[in-house]
């Protein structure tokens, strides 16, 4: 299974969202710098690395905007401990104006 699958997988088993949205941004991030162990490299793009989540869900009604991010970082733990550099969070309650 893809990083993105797994991703998408959690974030529908936690949050049952009415819309869900997992993009695949890490082909934007090529050409920077990483650091990898003792030495400095440059991303390539390729992979799996960086993504962008937009998530409506009722889930998030009520919450802060900064509980909800703390909310599907505890779901993608595991992907953030493993090779997810980056994650990008756009989470929204069921009538709340998104811009997507």
């Amino acid at each position: 299974m893809s990083i993105q699958s797994a991703i998408e997988a959690k974030l529908t088993k936690a949050f049952s969202p009415e819309r869900l949205a997992v993009v695949n941004e890490s082909h934007l991030h090529a050409g920077h710098h990483h650091t990898a162990g003792d030495h400095e490299e440059t991303f390539d793009g390729s992979g799996e690395t960086h993504f962008r989540v937009r998530i409506v869900s009722q889930a998030f009604t009520g919450m802060s905007r900064v509980e909800r991010h703390r909310a599907v970082n505890d779901v993608l733990a595991e992907e953030l401990e493993g090779g997810v550099h980056a994650l990008a969070i756009e989470p929204a309650a069921p009538g709340e104006a998104t811009r997507w």
